[in-house]
């Protein structure tokens, strides 16, 4: 059985479903994984500076071996350099380690780009045990 097929909007930086004949349309299970990997809000650590917004993350996680989801939302209100891009790298390679640990994928290369004024994209490599090669492209829009 295959997961309901997240979609990425890089224009409104929102994933959706859509639905198709009748059902929401399945399948594409690595790039979902990878969605909702880098795209939902992990928790802060204790050392992380979240301000007065709190530590977010999800209730679910308690306990878990593995948090779901990134820090990159603690980049939002960032400024756009070369430091917060290395920093999206890092918190984009943490988020998804799991599919690295679980043997989805066997490896896992993360590069990142700015394009100024407001935009950071993100290219996202894996290499499968099979052997293919998919790619991602994720851009956010930076508010400052």
């Amino acid at each position: 059985m295959t997961d309901i097929t997240t979609l990425w909007d890089g224009e409104q930086s929102i994933g959706d479903w859509q639905a198709g004949q009748g059902d929401l349309l399945s399948g594409n299970d690595l790039e979902t994984a990878i969605l909702i990997s880098l795209f939902t809000d992990r928790l802060a650590r204790a050392d992380d500076d979240y301000d007065a917004v709190g530590r977010r993350g999800w209730w679910g996680d308690t306990g878990a071996d593995y948090p779901i989801g990134s820090r990159l939302w603690l980049l939002r209100r960032q400024k756009l350099t070369p430091a917060t891009a290395a920093r999206a790298e890092t918190y984009a390679t943490e988020a998804l380690q799991w599919l690295i640990d679980d043997s989805v994928v066997s490896s896992v290369t993360i590069t990142t780009q700015i394009v100024y004024p407001r935009r950071l994209n993100m290219q996202i490599a894996f290499f499968k045990p099979d052997g293919t090669s998919p790619a991602f492209k994720y851009s956010w829009v930076w508010e400052k």
